[in-house]
C-alpha cells in the first residue's frame, strides 16, 4: 500500500503534472469516443481474453487532481467477473468493494471515500490474481490542489461575526453556518430546504423578497423563498415544470459547505426532498446542467466570506431544473488570484459530479469582474465551461488593469499640465476635450471612474485613499486603509518599508504570489505592469488635436510607478518572468482557448456618465467600455482565424445591463447551442464543433439608440450608433492593437521619419529623445511574450469530442503556468509552449507541431521539426523512472497495421524480447508509433492463460 505523501512533496507532485486538465464531469460509463486512455487517467495493465484492459479510471476529474477526500471510480473487468462476486477492489489496501454497483456496460462504478491526502492507491483484482491498479492523488477540501501555497494569514469565517483586536486580527465575517471553522476555514457542511411561495416578487407591498431567506425579511415584506418542512401544505409550494417536462413542487435542496477557503451555496430542485440523492441515482427534477454564477468587482481581501451573488435570484434558472451554484472564491471582489479561481471551479465541479451525477453541460455567467472569471476559466482552463454569458464584458484581469494603470498616471499629468501655462488657461471644455483625444474616451469621466474605483486597488500596503472630481482635480478621502481589510499595524507600509517588509502585501500581485513568484527584492511579487515606450496621445497628435508641445510635455510629466504603487517619474517596468507567466498560464486571456467556448456577450452603453443615451440613468463609475468586447473579438479572430463562437448583441437603451428579456433570450440560446453542442460526436475540432452547432439566432445585432424592439444585423450601422460605436484605451491611442494584449512592448528607435515634417522643433525632439531613450513601442511586433513552440500532443490530429452526456471527457487543452520559484525545474519545461501546458500521461506524451522547434523547452528533450510533425501524438523519447515500454496495442485510426502484429498476448509483460516486440520499440522510441505508452515496471503480470 502507497503511504499518503503529504506537505511540500506532496505540493510538487501535484504540480509535476504541469496541467489544470479537467475531464467533463460526466456520467460513469463511456464508450464510444469517450472510450480509451484519452478518457480517463487510468492504468490498464493487461489484457482480457477479448483484448479489452482491465482498467481503473477516475470519472469526474484526472486522478491526479481528485479532491476533497473522496472520487468517483469506475473498473473495466473481465467478463463475467463484476456480476460473479469475485472483484475486489480495495483504497489503500482496504476492502470498497461494496461501494460499487455494476453499469450493465462491462464495468462497476462507486464513490470511493476516505481519500487521504496525497498519494492513494486503488487496486481491483479478481480473486487476488490479476488486477488494475490506480493511484489517487487528493488534495484536500481546502486546496490547493496545483494552484501553490495558499496566501497567510487569512482569516476565517464565524457563525456570528466575531470582533478582531484592531491591532493584528480583523472582525470576522459571518459565515451562514452553525459550525465554527477549523485552522483551514474548512466548516462542517449543512444541507436545508426551501420552497417557493406563491407571492409575486417585487419591491412594493404585497410582493415577497428574492433576498437570502434568512435573518428578518424586509419591513411590510415576507422571503419568496421559505424554509420547508413536511408539515408544509402542498397548496402553499409553487409548481414548475422543467426544461426535461418533469412537474414537480417548486422545493431546492440547498448546500452550503467550503471549497479551497471558499464558502459556497449549491442549490438545486428535488423530486423528494425526503429521498435519497447519490451521483448513480439523481433525482429527476434535476436537469443535469449548471449555471455558475461569478461576482463582479476585484479585490484581495484576507477574509473568509459568503458568495457575493445569491441563489434565491436564479428563479428562472432554478424552475428550469439547473442546479445553481457560487463560490467566494470564484468572486473576483474576494479573490485576484485567477488560477487559484480556476482551480475552485474545477473542485466544485467535481464535488458535484460526485455528490450529485453527471453534468451535461456547465454554463458560466458574470458582469465586470464576474465577466473577467467567466473568460478566464475559458483561458486558463479551457473545457470546465462549455458555454459563457456576459455582460459588462472585460476579457482579463491583467490587460484591463492596463488602463487602470494608464488611467491613474494621466489623472496626475493631467493635474500637473493644468499648472502649466500650457493649459492654466484653457476653458474647461477644451481641457477635457484634450484629455479625452490622449484617453480615446467620449470624455474624460471614464479616466476619472477607473481612478476613483481602482485606482488604489493596486497599493501594496497603507495607503490614503485619492479621488479625482469632475475637473480633474484630485484630493485625499479617507483616512489611511488597506486592501487586505486587516488593521493598518498588520499590513506592510511604504512609509516604514524596513520594519514591515514582512507583513502582508496587499495588491493583486501579491495576493497570487503563488503563481508570480518572488520579485529579485525577494519580498514582493512579480509584477506585469509596464509603460515603457509607450507614446500617449500619438494619435491625438497626428489628428491635431493635441499640440506637439502637449504631446511632448504630457509624455514627460507621466512617469509611471513602483511596486508598491507610489507614482514615480521613471516609467513602469514589468518583471520578465511576470511576463512569461501571464501568457503561458492563460492569464492573458487567450484567443486560441477562448475560441473553444461559446460565448454570448451582452455589451450595453457604459462609456461615460456625461454622455449618455436618452433615459438612461449616469453610472456612478462608467468604466465598462465598448471596446473591450471587441478586445475579445479581436484576439480570438487573430489566434483562431473568425469569431464564430461569439456572439455580439449591442444595446444602449438599457444602459449597461440588459433587460430581463434579452438576458432570458440570451439563456435559452445558450442552452440550444450547448445542447447541440453536446450531442455532437461528428469529426473536427472542440472549436469547430462550437462553430458548427451555433443556433441561426445568435447572430450579431444591435438595438439602436431609440429603438428597443427591433433588432439590426448590419453592423456599420451599428458602429454608426455613437452609443455602440467602440472607443479607443490610452494604449491605442498610443498605437496599440484593439485586443490590448501587449503587457510590454517591442521597442524600436525613436525616428524623426515617424512624424510629419516638421512636427517638433529642435528643442522638443531632444526632450523627446530624452523621454524615449530606449525607444519607442513597435505595435507591428507582437510583444515581450514568449515565443510558439508547440501544440500538446492530446489537441493534435484529434478527430472525434466526445459527447458531453453520460461519458467522460478529457479537457482538449489545458494551461497551467503555476509557477512557483521553488518549482523552477517544473516550469522551464512544463510552460515552454506559450499558452498550452503538457497533460502528464502513462505514455509519456510530448507537444508536437510542424512548427516545433528544436530546443529543450519542449519536455526537456529536442525534437527535430520531422518528429514533431507525426500526427496524432509521439511518444517521449524515453519512459519516466519507474517506467518501461510496452508495445503498441494496435488500435487507433492511424498505422494500424503496423501495431497490429507487435500486440503483447496474456502472459507478456509487453517488454519481450522477440524481434518484432524489438521493432516495435524502435519505431516507438523514434516517434513513428502512436499508440505507444508507459507501464510502471511494479505493476501485476497477467497469468499465461486463464478462462474467465
Amino acid at each position: 500500500m502507497l503511504a499518503p505523501i503529504t506537505g511540500p512533496r506532496a505540493s510538487a507532485l501535484r504540480l509535476v503534472p504541469c496541467a489544470l486538465a479537467t475531464l467533463l464531469l460526466a456520467a460513469c460509463g463511456g464508450g464510444g469516443g469517450a472510450g480509451g486512455p484519452d478518457a480517463s487517467s487510468a492504468q490498464a495493465v493487461g489484457i482480457r481474453n477479448d483484448n479489452t484492459p482491465f482498467a481503473i479510471r477516475t470519472v469526474n476529474n484526472r486522478a491526479d487532481l481528485v479532491s476533497g477526500g473522496d472520487a468517483l471510480v469506475e473498473v473495466t473487468a473481465p467478463p463475467g467477473t463484476v456480476n460473479a462476486g469475485v472483484l475486489k477492489i480495495t483504497r489503500n489496501g482496504a476492502d470498497v468493494t461494496g461501494a460499487f454497483s455494476p453499469t450493465g456496460k462491462g464495468t462497476v462504478v462507486g464513490l470511493v471515500t476516505g481519500l487521504a491526502n496525497g498519494q492513494n492507491l486503488i487496486e481491483a483484482t479478481v480473486r487476488g490474481g490479476p488486477g488494475a491498479q490506480l493511484v489517487v492523488t487528493n488534495a484536500p477540501r481546502e486546496g490547493p490542489v496545483l494552484s501553490g501555497a495558499h496566501i497567510k494569514p487569512f482569516y476565517c469565517a464565524t457563525p456570528a461575526p466575531v470582533p478582531g483586536d484592531g491591532v493584528t486580527t480583523p472582525t470576522t465575517l459571518a459565515s451562514g453556518l452553525s459550525g465554527q471553522p477549523d485552522a483551514n476555514c474548512n466548516i462542517l457542511t449543512e444541507t436545508r430546504f426551501y420552497y417557493r411561495t406563491h407571492v409575486p416578487a417585487g419591491s412594493t407591498a404585497g410582493t415577497c423578497s428574492t433576498a437570502l431567506p434568512e435573518g428578518a425579511p424586509p419591513a411590510g415584506r415576507s422571503f419568496c423563498w421559505q424554509p420547508y418542512t413536511a408539515s408544509v401544505p402542498v397548496a402553499d409550494i409553487a409548481t414548475t415544470t422543467t426544461d426535461a417536462g418533469v412537474t414537480v413542487p417548486l422545493v431546492v435542496r440547498l448546500e452550503r459547505g467550503t471549497m479551497n477557503r471558499g464558502i459556497y451555496d449549491i442549490a438545486v430542485l428535488v423530486s423528494d426532498a425526503a429521498a435519497p440523492w447519490t451521483a448513480l441515482a439523481p433525482q429527476a427534477a434535476w436537469n443535469r446542467k449548471v449555471y455558475y454564477t461569478f461576482g463582479a468587482s476585484t479585490g484581495q481581501p484576507r477574509r473568509q466570506a459568503r458568495p457575493a451573488t445569491n441563489w434565491s435570484i436564479q428563479e428562472v434558472q432554478l424552475r428550469r431544473g439547473y442546479l445553481v451554484v457560487q463560490n467566494s472564491m470564484t468572486d473576483s471582489a474576494r479573490n485576484s488570484n485567477r488560477v487559484l479561481m480556476s482551480e475552485t471551479v474545477m473542485m466544485m465541479k467535481e464535488h458535484i459530479a460526485d455528490t450529485y451525477g453527471a453534468i451535461t453541460y456547465t454554463l458560466g455567467t458574470g458582469c465586470s469582474g464576474g465577466s473577467i472569471n467567466s473568460n478566464m476559466n475559458a483561458s486558463i482552463n479551457p473545457g470546465l465551461l462549455d458555454g459563457i454569458i456576459t455582460s459588462c464584458t472585460y476579457p482579463d484581469s491583467e490587460t484591463t488593469s492596463m488602463e487602470v494603470g494608464d488611467c491613474t498616471l494621466l489623472v496626475d499629468a493631467y493635474q500637473k499640465m493644468r499648472a502649466t501655462p500650457l493649459w492654466s488657461g484653457l476653458a474647461q471644455s477644451v481641457v477635457d476635450a484634450k484629455k479625452a483625444a490622449i484617453n480615446g474616451h467620449v470624455d474624460p469621466s471614464a479616466c476619472h471612474a477607473w481612478f476613483n474605483a481602482f485606482g488604489n486597488n493596486g497599493k501594496a500596503g497603507v495607503y490614503l485613499p485619492r479621488l479625482v472630481g469632475p475637473t480633474g482635480q484630485t484630493f485625499v478621502s479617507g483616512g489611511p486603509t488597506n486592501n487586505c481589510e486587516l488593521p493598518n499595524s498588520a499590513v506592510y507600509d511604504p512609509a516604514n518599508p524596513g520594519a514591515t517588509a514582512n507583513l502582508p502585501r496587499c495588491n493583486a500581485w501579491s495576493w497570487g504570489e503563488s503563481i508570480w513568484g518572488k520579485s529579485p527584492n525577494g519580498v514582493a511579487a512579480n509584477d506585469t505592469r509596464d509603460n515603457e515606450g509607450v507614446q500617449y496621445g500619438l494619435k491625438a497628435l497626428r489628428d491635431g488635436r493635441i499640440t506637439a508641445e502637449e504631446f511632448v510635455a504630457v509624455n514627460e510629466l507621466i512617469g509611471g510607478s513602483d511596486r508598491d504603487s507610489t507614482p514615480r517619474a521613471a516609467r513602469s517596468t514589468a518583471d520578465a518572468p511576470a511576463l512569461d507567466i501571464a501568457y503561458r498560464s492563460g492569464i492573458v486571456a487567450s484567443g486560441k482557448q477562448l475560441a473553444k467556448t461559446a460565448i454570448i456577450d451582452l455589451r450595453g452603453w457604459d462609456d461615460s456618465n456625461i454622455t449618455l443615451p436618452p433615459g438612461v440613468a449616469p453610472s456612478s463609475i462608467p468604466i465598462h467600455h465598448q471596446w473591450f468586447s471587441f478586445a475579445v473579438r479581436d484576439r480570438i479572430v487573430r489566434d483562431e482565424g473568425d469569431a464564430g463562437n461569439q456572439a455580439l448583441w449591442r444595446f444602449a437603451n438599457t444602459g449597461l445591463l440588459p433587460s430581463a428579456a434579452l438576458f432570458t433570450e440570451a439563456f435559452l440560446a445558450m442552452d440550444q447551442w450547448l445542447l447541440a453542442l453536446a450531442a455532437d460526436t461528428s469529426e473536427g475540432t472542440i472549436a469547430q464543433k462550437v462553430r458548427a452547432t451555433r443556433p441561426a439566432g445568435t447572430q450579431d445585432f444591435c438595438f439602436l439608440t431609440g429603438d428597443g424592439t427591433n433588432k439590426t444585423f448590419d453592423a456599420a450601422l451599428c458602429d454608426a450608433d455613437p452609443f455602440l460605436k467602440p472607443s479607443l484605451s490610452p494604449r491605442q491611442v498610443a498605437g496599440g492593437p484593439r485586443a490590448e494584449d501587449v503587457l510590454k512592448c517591442q521597442r524600436k528607435p525613436l525616428a524623426a521619419a515617424d512624424y510629419p515634417p516638421g512636427t517638433f522643433s529642435a528643442d522638443q525632439w531632444t526632450r523627446l529623445q530624452a523621454v524615449f531613450a530606449t525607444g519607442v513601442c513597435d505595435w507591428s511586433k507582437p510583444g515581450r511574450r514568449p515565443a510558439a513552440c508547440c501544440e500538446p500532443a492530446h489537441v493534435q490530429g484529434r478527430s472525434r469530442r466526445p459527447a458531453l452526456a453520460g461519458r467522460a471527457r478529457v479537457r482538449e487543452e489545458v494551461n497551467a503556468g503555476i509557477a512557483r520559484r521553488r518549482f523552477a525545474l517544473w516550469a522551464a519545461a512544463a510552460l515552454s509552449c506559450p499558452s498550452l501546458a503538457l497533460r502528464a500521461s502513462p505514455r509519456c506524451r510530448v507537444p508536437t507541431s510542424a512548427t516545433c522547434t528544436r530546443t529543450p523547452a519542449c519536455w526537456r528533450a529536442a525534437r527535430p521539426p520531422s518528429t514533431c510533425a507525426a500526427s496524432w501524438r509521439t511518444p517521449a523519447p524515453r519512459c519516466s523512472p519507474g517506467r518501461s515500454w510496452t508495445t503498441c496495442p494496435g488500435s487507433g485510426p492511424r498505422r494500424r497495421a503496423s501495431c497490429r502484429s507487435a500486440s503483447p498476448r496474456p502472459g507478456r509483460s509487453g517488454t519481450g524480447s522477440s524481434a518484432a516486440s524489438r521493432a516495435t520499440r524502435r519505431r516507438c522510441a523514434a516517434g513513428s508509433c502512436p499508440r505507444c505508452w508507459c507501464r510502471p515496471t511494479s505493476m501485476p503480470r497477467w497469468p499465461a492463460r486463464r478462462t474467465w
